[in-house]
């Protein structure tokens, strides 16, 4: 599933590419905008939230502004209480399978008010269904 997403002026550091934290951003903003798109619902607002356990970033070609992006986005792994996305940020303009970084992410949910685990939002897992790769386990 791709993602769009366009880079902003702000997103380029001083040596003019979209500096290394901002891909962090981009993969934070298309996974939850995907799951607020797909499920109809402001995930903010549930009881259970998904919270960022770890992350990653493989850098493989330089970005910068204008640059307009798509996000893949595919469920590595979905579990009762996490799930591992898989993320890949190609540029637009190649129309090129080539990505420009490969990303991990990975949500825990929790109570909203406790901070303890819990099981995945029946809505939420409803909709990372769609993301399953056949190697997902």
């Amino acid at each position: 599933m791709l993602w769009p997403m366009q880079t902003r002026w702000a997103d380029n550091d001083h040596y003019g590419h979209v500096n290394n934290v901002t891909y962090y951003s981009y993969f934070d903003s298309a996974v939850n905008g995907w799951l607020m798109a797909t499920t109809g619902v402001d995930i903010r607002e549930l009881d259970a939230i998904g919270v960022v356990a770890e992350t990653s970033c493989r850098y493989l070609a330089e970005l910068s502004f204008p640059d307009r992006l798509q996000v893949g986005l595919a469920v590595q792994r979905l579990g009762t209480r996490s799930v591992t996305y898989s993320l890949a940020i190609f540029r637009e303009s190649e129309g090129s399978l080539q990505p420009a970084a490969t990303g991990r992410f990975v949500h825990v949910y929790i109570d909203m008010q406790t901070r303890k685990p819990v099981p995945i939002p029946e809505q939420i897992r409803k909709a990372l269904m769609q993301l399953v790769t056949s190697t997902a386990t």
